[in-house]
């Protein structure tokens, strides 16, 4: 059997995606590998087809339990020998199949990193034939990566422990061109093939709202899509036990997850979501790489993430099946100092003092390109892609910033009397300062440390007094955001840049987009362009095979996108086959399901055109 012949049998895909047939390739050809690919992207196929082509077993370290579940299950159903060894199992459970794989009966073997030291492990290792190491999650590895594990540090020493070298093979869906070379540095690749198919993901539909009062906002929303999947993702457990208990209150289907909760609460909340008895789980970042359901609509951020790379991971949770979903950020100017105090109160014991610093001084920087996502007037797609050094169009027409409307408005005058504002300060005190002083002494504040510092008497004291803390705020994340100011990561003062001496001495003009739609507040309206994953009549069908699917998942005791993923069910019933031949021409459907499934999802289709022939 080909790679090919193995895509269409196991897995009922027609064709590879971009990069998968040159990983794959490189891997059957004993090369090591990397591949930087987006979520939903199709990274596990790279490792999967060739386990398959490939003598003995491929061992896969996964870095959470979970996932490991749903990866192995969905194997299991396609017909494909796979088992995971972690602390979940029972000491009955584990002698099972440490027993079966000595008999060569898998090959694929899932495992934690943490597993990778236990004696009885290295003990079945030496005595198997590993011909493919599969790392994913790879930019754990790297101190500089969104979620270091030290535990990734011990995979090269594991590698060159065994009996004979496998091919080294690593993925992620998000890393920098740092993360990507420590990655090959500390994985200890050999001249690997590198393969970035790029960041972007064209069904997810970006957007940032400003709402007032953001519970509010987030309910209307929640209710908008009663009938989606979604995970709203807070900064905080009280924010997450809040957001679920709102939803609940409003007869939304909601669980709660977060790190302060006990490991069966936890398990119970997961599992409520994975198996659909609840639509919405309510979380913190600890609910991030350990799902892998693929059938997810749309992704809240109730407050801004602390990093691109964090947000980009966990708005990609959505539309894994490549369905179009949407990925909402409300945004709000106190989600800043939030991050901040978690930046600072946060920290990795295994690094030294000065890592430490080196990381927070880094996270203070990546908060900065988070917080300009937020208050950035161009397309947001652009700007996610540009800071994972992608090329990309100017517009993408499919985020909220492409499709708000926009008039110029001319702030020439607010921008001169803000840097002057900031030189003038600095000029006083010797130091630059933050932006509450900064808006302070331009609003003529009487604040009592304002007055005590002499700020009361520059020039440029009191000199928008009749205006707002917000807009004089806007005024100036603006000018942040476009490059005429900059905050220092280290000590949180705002200073300027080269390109602020042309706007006071230079005669340039600032004009600053500003939304006129009521999106940008609201959440109120859907948006204006969100293509549909099934056209208006298989509308009809495509409830009834999601209701055969729930059936099944339900006798089952798994996942209903273990039976199958929505995308599966969209082409099914944009399709609608009628024969077994037909129904193997599905995308998603593999032999082994066809012939598990298939007379279900063919009856169902049969009496559902009865239904609507009658």
């Amino acid at each position: 059997m080909d790679k090919l012949s193995a895509l269409r049998h196991y897995f009922g895909h027609p064709a590879f995606r971009q990069g998968q047939g040159e990983l794959i390739d490189a891997v059957l050809a004993g090369r090591d590998a990397l591949g930087i690919m987006p979520t939903g992207g199709g990274k596990s196929l790279c490792y999967q087809i060739p386990a398959l082509l490939l003598p003995g077993v491929t061992l896969v370290i996964s870095p959470l339990i979970s996932l490991m579940k749903d990866q192995v299950e969905a194997l299991r159903r396609s017909g494909i020998p796979a088992a995971y060894v972690n602390s979940s199992l029972s000491l009955d459970q584990l002698r099972q199949v440490y027993s079966r794989a000595r008999s060569g009966e898998y090959k694929l073997l899932y495992v934690a990193p943490e597993r990778l030291d236990a004696a009885g492990f290295s003990a079945l290792m030496q005595g198997l034939e590993v011909s493919l190491v599969a790392v994913d999650e790879a930019h754990c590895i790297s101190q500089w990566g969104q979620d270091f594990r030290p535990s990734y540090l011990r995979i090269p020493d594991f590698i060159a422990s065994l009996p004979r070298r496998p091919v080294t093979a690593a993925f992620t869906a998000t890393a920098t061109a740092e993360v990507q070379q420590d990655m090959i540095r500390l994985l200890k690749l050999e001249d690997p093939v590198c393969c970035v198919t790029g960041f972007d993901r064209p069904n997810l539909f970006f957007d940032v709202r400003r709402p007032k009062n953001k519970l509010a906002a987030l309910l209307e929303l929640a209710e908008a899509r009663r009938d989606k999947t979604g995970i709203v993702y807070c900064a905080t457990r009280a924010a997450a036990e809040q957001v679920c208990a709102a939803l609940c209150e409003r007869g939304i289907a909601a669980a709660c997850y977060h790190a302060g909760m006990d490991d069966a609460a936890r398990r119970a909340s997961q599992d409520d979501f994975r198996f659909d008895r609840k639509n919405v789980i309510a979380a913190t970042n600890a609910f991030g790489m350990g799902i892998d359901k693929s059938n997810v609509n749309y992704v809240i951020h109730y407050n801004m993430p602390k990093s691109l790379e964090a947000y980009y991971q966990e708005a990609g949770r959505a539309g894994r099946d490549g369905a179009p979903a949407e990925c909402i950020l409300l945004y709000a100017a106190g989600d800043v100092e939030t991050a901040k105090f978690l930046i600072q109160s946060g920290g990795n014991e295994d690094l030294s003092p000065e890592e430490q610093a080196r990381v927070r001084q880094r996270d203070y920087a990546r908060l900065g390109a988070m917080t300009g996502y937020c208050r950035t007037a161009k397309c947001l797609r652009g700007y996610i892609l540009d800071y994972f050094g992608q090329q990309h169009a100017p517009r993408c027409g499919n985020c909220g910033n492409c499709l708000g409307s926009y008039r110029e408005e001319d702030i020439t005058v607010p921008a001169q009397m803000i840097l002057s504002c900031v030189r003038r300060v600095r000029e006083q005190l010797g130091y630059y300062v933050g932006k509450a002083l900064i808006i302070q002494t331009l609003r003529g504040s009487r604040d009592q440390r304002l007055l005590q510092l002499g700020l009361d008497q520059l020039s440029t004291y009191g000199l928008m007094k009749k205006q707002s803390a917000a807009q004089v705020r806007s005024w100036l994340d603006f000018l942040e955001a476009d490059g005429y100011l900059r905050t220092n990561a280290g000590h949180f003062t705002l200073e300027p840049t080269a390109a602020s001496s042309a706007v006071l001495f230079g005669g340039e003009k600032v004009s600053m987009p500003v939304r006129t739609d009521r999106r940008a507040e609201s959440a109120d309206r859907e948006p204006r362009r969100k293509p549909a994953a099934v056209s208006a009549e298989a509308e009809d069908l495509f409830a009834a095979l999601k209701a055969e699917r729930m059936r099944i998942a339900q006798e089952e005791g798994v996942p209903a996108y273990i039976v199958f993923s929505n995308a599966a069910l969209a082409d099914m019933a944009a399709r609608a086959p009628r024969t077994m031949a037909e129904f193997l021409e599905v995308s998603g459907v593999g032999a082994v399901k066809a012939e598990r499934y298939g007379a279900r999802f063919l009856a169902a289709i049969a009496a559902h055109e009865q239904k609507g022939s009658a």
